[in-house]
């Protein structure tokens, strides 16, 4: 029921904000909000309510498991306020096979689920076990880590349309240009009416940019992070990619195994679509709690800025970062032109914000993970989209693996080398005087 309310406030929104132009008049900044507010114009009990749902622990009897890392999205994502970045990294493997990458999919690969049910009693007399993914012989890159990120400001980045991230591409300079990645939408969002299962988008979420909307980011975590599968509804059709159980070191089944099912819940755990006759008569609806997940995280406002003062030590560091000779914002980008709102998506239409990234891929050299999709080339694997700096301050772990919790460490291990597209900007960091370090360091603990 609180599903198909949000659902009706998101088509509210979504048609309230239509007319919202993006002249100097209607634009809105973000600067003031308090980290973990909801965005202007957001039904705040809507709002609440998702975040509860987006709060909640999930139970065997939910459908938990049988392989997890987490049982609650907040508990990945608590730093700073619920939606954060947490504490909590991933583990991932594979191996190069003739120059390519294998995710080792049969395996369960590449992502391991490090947690399992354990045993669990499906019926009397019926004794499971579930256990976890442990890492294959033959994986040669092995537990690669990937930090949980924050979802501050992603409605805002969700509403841009594809050109605005070419546009990006094509003003930086060539020897640090970053790659937009097209993906295909697996599952489209019901409240862009642009989008459709099967096209193309261009993915701007996730280490890789591999995701191309909130929608289908709540549906994959749900499912890899938290154990629970789930069917939605575009369009009038079934939309099932996130209703397969992933299960310890095989392919994802729902199928018996030694006569045992998934979990307590076998199958899918919530089959909307079954519930809604396959989504006859053109529904087009996510299921209950990625709806309110993707309600939560569209909504979430942009992380505020502190106030600078003219001729600061962090004023001097704006400088240095926004500096040719550094680099930085060569790919932590905050194009005012660029990053303005439209409605797409149901957020209000005409507000900037500033999110330090271009949400394109560069190839990081030694610095990337090494992790791609099976048949991605080694210099693919390199590549990782630039991290947003926004709400930086409330991060104790930073880059990709969560390797350090010092800013100027973080800067330095952009040198990845001869491929490392950061490689000057470490360079050119490392050439600052102490008091420069200092400064730029100042300015980036505002953020």
């Amino acid at each position: 029921m609180l599903k198909r309310t949000l659902t009706v406030l998101w088509a509210a929104t979504a048609m309230g904000a239509v007319g919202c132009g993006q002249g100097a008049d209607d634009v809105e900044s973000t600067e003031g909000a308090i980290l973990g507010d909801a965005l202007p114009g957001t039904n705040a009990a809507a709002f609440a309510a998702a975040r509860a749902n987006f709060s909640l622990t999930e139970t065997v009897q939910d459908g938990a498991g049988p392989i997890f890392n987490e049982r609650s999205c907040s508990a990945c994502h608590s730093n700073g306020a619920t939606g954060g970045a947490g504490q909590n990294i991933e583990r991932r493997y594979g191996r190069v096979v003739n120059g390519l990458f294998d995710a080792m999919e049969s395996t369960g690969g590449s992502l391991r689920q490090l947690f399992g049910l354990g045993g669990f009693n499906p019926s009397p007399g019926l004794n499971c076990q579930s256990g976890v993914d442990t890492l294959p012989a033959g994986a040669t890159i092995r537990d690669s880590g990937r930090l949980t990120t924050p979802l501050f400001g992603l409605g805002l980045v969700d509403s841009l349309p594809d050109a605005r991230f070419d546009t990006l591409a094509s003003r930086e300079p060539a020897a640090i240009r970053g790659i937009v990645n097209r993906v295909s939408i697996v599952m489209a969002n019901p409240a862009d009416a642009s989008q459709r299962n099967g096209a193309t988008r261009v993915g701007r979420f996730g280490w890789k940019a591999g995701v191309s909307n909130l929608g289908q980011f709540s549906a994959d975590a749900y499912l890899n992070e938290m154990g629970i599968t789930t069917s939605s509804c575009n369009f009038g059709v079934a939309n099932r990619s996130f209703g397969t159980e992933n299960r310890s070191n095989r392919a994802p089944t729902n199928a018996l195994i030694n006569g045992c099912p998934d979990d307590l819940v076998p199958g899918t755990d919530d089959d909307f679509a079954t519930e809604e006759n396959n989504c006859a008569g053109g529904v087009n609806e996510l299921q209950d709690d990625v709806a309110n997940f993707t309600f939560f995280m569209t909504h979430l406002a942009a992380p505020p800025a502190v106030p600078i003062a003219a001729g600061s030590a962090q004023d001097r560091g704006r400088t240095l970062f926004g500096s040719a000779a550094l680099q930085c914002s060569g790919c932590h980008r905050s194009d005012p032109d660029i990053f303005v709102s439209t409605a797409a998506g149901g957020v209000q239409a005409g507000i900037v914000f500033t999110p330090y990234s271009d949400f394109l891929v560069h190839d990081m050299g030694t610095l990337g993970d090494g992790i791609g999709n099976t048949g991605d080339t080694v210099a693919v694997t390199r590549r990782m989209r630039t991290a947003p700096l926004w709400g930086l301050r409330s991060r104790n772990l930073l880059l990709h693996d969560g390797r350090t919790s010092d800013r100027g460490a973080a800067i330095a291990a952009h040198n990845g080398g001869a491929n490392g597209q950061g490689t000057a900007a470490a360079a050119a960091y490392s050439a600052l005087t102490t008091a420069q370090k200092s400064d730029l360091l100042a300015f980036l603990a505002t953020l």
